[in-house]
């Protein structure tokens, strides 16, 4: 099981409307609105949201989907039960909520509407709320025996269309360039060759990078929209590990290169060799020169004696 977290809504009324009059949609549950007619449920939860009129962003709205392998597994009245322990879970508690099942995709899914303005008129945080999400659905997907994901790599791709097709194709594409860049800059320049740009999100005020996105023709999403191994703290460590291990590589090469010379032959002799960094060919290092001496001429060492006082 996987949850997704769409951007938070403004109105009530479009995420009820794209929910409910989607083709084969159906109800499984609802708490604390009515759902005979899709004005009165819009109603319902435009009226509670007018007890905390502060809070800007009041729609909530996540998606549950299961892997088709779990299709047998799975009724309305399991996936509602789940749901509501996910609720739970995420501190979503004591306001109204809207389960909706869709059946335009081959796997199963549920939509969760709820209020951010709870039956007291408090504000529901949505703050960590994606690490929460990752956390809670690993957990539950554990507890049921439900089908764990094997990655994007096992998608079919061919089954893939509009904005889904778009982030699998920019994701294999970032995913296998940025394997063979050594910095962000060369990243950067290399999927702009494929026709891909990328931006930075800096700190307000600031010259310092906090977030990445990447666009093609009209479309934009942030690094960890498409992947969160594409976010723009993970993708600079592996950009940075992969510098690392190019270093250590140079290293490694330069130090086995000055092992074979100092093992070979000869070395302790007068004209060794010694190894040239900047060219093929070894360099002949030539003994240090022997201090020079002034060669006397024959006769001069009597005469310098026989001055001295000396007799043979």
């Amino acid at each position: 099981m996987i949850g997704k977290i769409p951007k938070p809504g403004k109105s009530f009324g479009g995420c009820i409307q794209y929910n409910v009059l989607k083709k084969e949609a159906a109800i499984l549950y609802a708490d604390g609105v009515r759902i005979d007619k899709i004005a009165h449920t819009i109603d319902d939860f435009n009226m509670q949201r007018k007890m905390n009129p502060g809070l800007g962003q009041a729609v909530g709205h996540i998606a549950l989907s299961w892997s088709p392998s779990d299709s047998d597994k799975l009724n309305d009245e399991k996936m509602v039960s789940i749901a509501k322990e996910y609720l739970q879970k995420m501190k979503i508690q004591d306001t109204q909520v809207l389960m909706v099942r869709h059946k335009d995709k081959e796997h199963p899914h549920v939509h969760i509407v709820y209020n951010r303005v709870d039956n007291e008129g408090k504000s529901i945080p949505d703050n960590f709320q994606h690490l929460k999400n990752v956390k809670i659905s690993k957990e539950l997907t554990l507890k049921y025996g439900m089908h764990i994901g094997q990655g994007k790599e096992k998608v079919n791709r061919q089954q893939l269309k509009g904005i889904d097709k778009l982030k699998y194709e920019l994701h294999d594409t970032i995913k296998s360039v940025s394997q063979k860049v050594s910095s962000m800059a060369e990243l950067k320049q290399e999927l702009l060759k494929q026709g891909i740009g990328m931006q930075f999100k800096y700190k307000s005020g600031t010259l310092e990078k906090q977030g990445i996105s990447f666009s093609k023709g009209k479309y934009k999403f942030k690094g960890s929209e498409i992947d969160r191994s594409l976010s723009y703290g993970k993708l600079s460590k592996q950009i940075e590990q992969q510098q690392k291990q190019v270093i250590e590589q140079r290293l490694s090469l330069g130090q086995q290169l000055r092992e074979v010379i100092n093992k070979q032959p000869g070395k302790e002799q007068s004209n060794h060799l010694s190894f040239n960094p900047f060219g093929h060919l070894p360099v002949i290092t030539p003994e240090p020169d022997k201090p020079y001496r002034r060669k006397k001429k024959k006769g001069q060492d009597q005469d310098q004696d026989q001055s001295r006082g000396i007799n043979y």
